[in-house]
């Protein structure tokens, strides 16, 4: 019996799904089984669960999900991710049964209303990190605000098996700032794909160069006379804004869920998985499930 740290796997789970369905649905491969559902994300997102598992091997797995569209940034900002359409009819059936699946794997599912998945995520990662490694495996970049020397982050890139691995290093290295630097990159810049628009007028490069001399908001603020009158002016301008999209930028690690490590140790029981499988007609999947290396701790 060695005394390593056991390694924690925290899915963002709709991130998989979604990939994973859009993936096929734009050649309308939906995979109808015979009781008339689509399977197609179910059967995506198991393979880059396992495709992910087999990479890196945790000892210990869980998959986070949002649990519907109003949360407190909602309420905070109404419009916050208000650009995105309503789910394709074809993926509605599959975010309940998609849950089922990981269930029959013995993986918990963990999710609460009135948050997003990162912000359980956020929250587990940082109860977890002082007794195990933690890893998240995603496709979206605002979870990066959490890397640290004990979390690292997988970034899923097209097709399977493909990553991009970060630490608080290689984040650095290609922004320049450290990962909690990001949740003010994000209130200057703003985020479209959220729909908040932070400082009108600031993008990227800028909101850089002044979080590498001022550091974060606050000294940005306290230093508007030392700003070209252009960015003073913006900034004056949409002050309150900018505050706004800081709460929304960033995630919460503070959210009233009970995680337990003991009941995340990778162990599928067979006959329970590949019935599941069965049952849903998800076909091909058996090779890629760790049965006989699963273990649990």
């Amino acid at each position: 019996m060695t005394n390593q740290k056991p390694s924690l796997m925290l899915v963002d789970g709709m991130a998989l799904l979604f990939r994973a369905f859009y993936a096929t649905a734009v050649t309308g491969q939906f995979m109808i089984n015979s009781k008339g559902i689509p399977t197609n994300g179910i059967h995506g997102f198991v393979k880059h669960l396992f495709t992910a598992v087999s990479s890196f091997k945790p000892t210990h797995l869980a998959v986070c999900w949002d649990m519907g569209s109003k949360t407190f940034r909602t309420e905070l900002f109404p419009d916050y991710k208000g650009n995105r359409g309503e789910a394709p009819i074809e993926l509605i059936p599959q975010f309940d049964l998609v849950k089922e699946v990981v269930d029959a794997f013995d993986i918990p599912n963990i999710g609460l209303a009135g948050y997003e998945a990162d912000d359980c995520i956020g929250t587990i990662a940082q109860h977890a990190k002082d007794f195990a490694h933690v890893s998240i495996l995603t496709g979206d970049q605002d979870i990066l605000q959490l890397l640290d020397e004990s979390i690292s982050v997988i970034l899923m890139k097209k097709g399977y098996g493909n990553y991009l691995v970060h630490t608080p290093q290689t984040f650095f290295e290609e922004k320049g700032i450290t990962p909690r630097q990001m949740v003010d990159l994000k209130a200057l810049m703003g985020d479209p794909s959220d729909n908040y628009p932070g400082v009108k007028g600031i993008g990227e490069k800028t909101a850089l160069k002044l979080l590498q001399e001022f550091h974060h908001i606050e000294g940005i603020i306290s230093n508007l006379d030392r700003l070209s009158k252009s960015n003073k002016t913006k900034i004056e301008q949409d002050l309150e804004m900018l505050h706004l999209s800081r709460r929304l930028a960033e995630i919460k690690c503070d959210v009233p869920i009970t995680y337990v490590l003991e009941e995340t140790g990778l162990f599928i029981e067979k006959d329970k998985a590949l019935n599941k499988l069965m049952e849903v007609e998800l076909r091909g999947l058996q090779r890629l499930l760790p049965l006989n290396e699963a273990i649990i701790s």
